[in-house]
């Protein structure tokens, strides 16, 4: 029996693969991507937690002659978000804590990730809980992320508070995800145009200019106007290009070391026709889910009010959350204190109210969360379809506009002769 234990003792776990997946999420939108298990069946089980149905699944092709291995790339939150349900699957399907970090580690190809694993993972071997591991390293893992896992563990539910983790993260990224694509589309459309209309006016207008010369007749004011503001681009382009960026880097550093700024600028996005209703809405997403996340988890509800003001994303929810703390610290109920605020939707409210009065507040906010983020995904893809016809009128009249500005003396000869 002491020899078949100690075989046990030195079987050494299975290295995790990456694989290649595509399929089916909640929605019926088909989805792909990429997932590190020890085995296929196991990366159709992580899938189906997700509420993903795999169609096809295959093992990550290695590159020939190891060309483009293992690379030492940048943490990024997603990679924290995969790695946390990575550990709820595997301590879900009965894995050791320790066993669990040391083959997420090993199976992954970002080689910062496997020296941080293995940092942690060597420390919780040696006897240290695994939130003062996580503290360690507060770049990848915030206060939130290790006041949860602490929780964890005094309550002895690892593997269902990583799961709620995870949870959190994916949405959390998700609705980071949607934010960017609305912000983003807009703002590289409107660089492009800005770069076309500077090359016709930087180089197409000049060569038409030369010719007008010849005509010896005067040209329509259209035309002239256009010319002006092509000499000027000429002769000051590098004047304007050089005060832009200059212009953006001391808005950057003022940003960045400026709170009040950083609120003035989070206050006028709420006020951004369609982009403030996303921020807005956003927010209550970010402010619920946190909230039902670490409330859920055992966290006391003046601390996980304390969470919920700092993952809000907005200082003026932050300022509001912070508020609504305040007053529930001296006895208020959380809903009267957030009708108080004057922030928040009624339906909102309303729902807090019932969580409340029910005994279940992390449901109630949960639901809230769902509904919210549902709601951004759908202005994300209204904006888009509002925006692409837009973007073409407005190109279309610029660009147009210019051109009808070089051919308006051409047309004029032609009617003369």
């Amino acid at each position: 029996m002491a020899v078949q234990g100690a075989q046990q003792k030195m079987v050494k776990p299975k290295p995790l693969e990456q694989f290649q997946w595509e399929g089916v999420n909640r929605k019926g939108k088909k989805i792909k991507g990429e997932l590190s298990a020890t085995n296929m069946n196991e990366l159709k089980a992580q899938l189906r937690k997700q509420g993903i149905t795999p169609l096809k699944t295959k093992k990550k092709p290695k590159p020939l002659f190891g060309l483009g291995g293992s690379k030492d790339k940048k943490i990024t939150p997603k990679d924290i978000a995969t790695i946390t349900r990575q550990i709820a699957t595997m301590l879900g399907a009965g894995v050791p804590l320790v066993q669990t970090i040391e083959m997420i580690g090993r199976g992954n190809d970002n080689g910062n990730i496997r020296k941080l694993l293995s940092d942690i993972g060597n420390k919780v071997q040696s006897g240290l809980p695994l939130s003062e591991c996580l503290r360690e390293h507060p770049k990848f893992f915030d206060d939130l992320y290790c006041d949860l896992v602490q929780s964890g563990e005094q309550s002895g539910a690892l593997e269902t508070i990583f799961d709620r983790i995870a949870i959190y993260k994916e949405k959390a990224e998700a609705l980071k995800s949607k934010i960017k694509k609305a912000l983003n589309y807009p703002i590289a459309v409107i660089l492009i145009a800005a770069i076309v209309t500077s090359i016709l006016l930087i180089k197409v207008v000049p060569t038409f200019a030369e010719i007008f010369e010849g005509f010896g007749a005067e040209l329509p004011a259209f035309t002239q106007f256009i010319v002006a503001i092509s000499d000027n681009m000429v002769a000051y382009w590098h004047l304007a290009l050089g005060a832009i960026i200059a212009a953006g880097w001391a808005f950057k550093r003022a940003y960045a070391n400026s709170q009040d700024l950083r609120d003035k600028v989070d206050a006028f996005q709420l006020k951004i026709p369609v982009i403030g209703m996303i921020m807005d809405k956003a927010a209550v997403a970010r402010f619920a889910r946190t909230l039902s996340t670490t409330f859920a988890a055992g966290v006391p509800l003046i601390d996980a009010l304390d969470s919920a003001a700092g993952a809000s994303g907005n200082a003026v929810y932050r300022d509001a959350i912070q508020d609504i703390r305040s007053e529930v610290s001296a006895g208020m109920q959380m809903n009267l204190a957030m009708r108080n605020v004057d922030v928040f939707p009624d339906m909102v409210v309303q729902m807090v109210t019932i969580g409340e009065e029910s005994g279940a507040l992390d449901d109630m906010l949960a639901k809230v969360a769902n509904i919210y983020e549902q709601e951004v995904d759908d202005l994300v893809d209204g904006l888009t379809a509002l925006l692409e016809p837009m973007i073409m009128a407005v190109l279309g009249v610029v660009i147009g506009g210019l051109i009808i500005g070089m051919y308006l003396p051409i047309f004029a000869m032609g009617s003369i002769i």
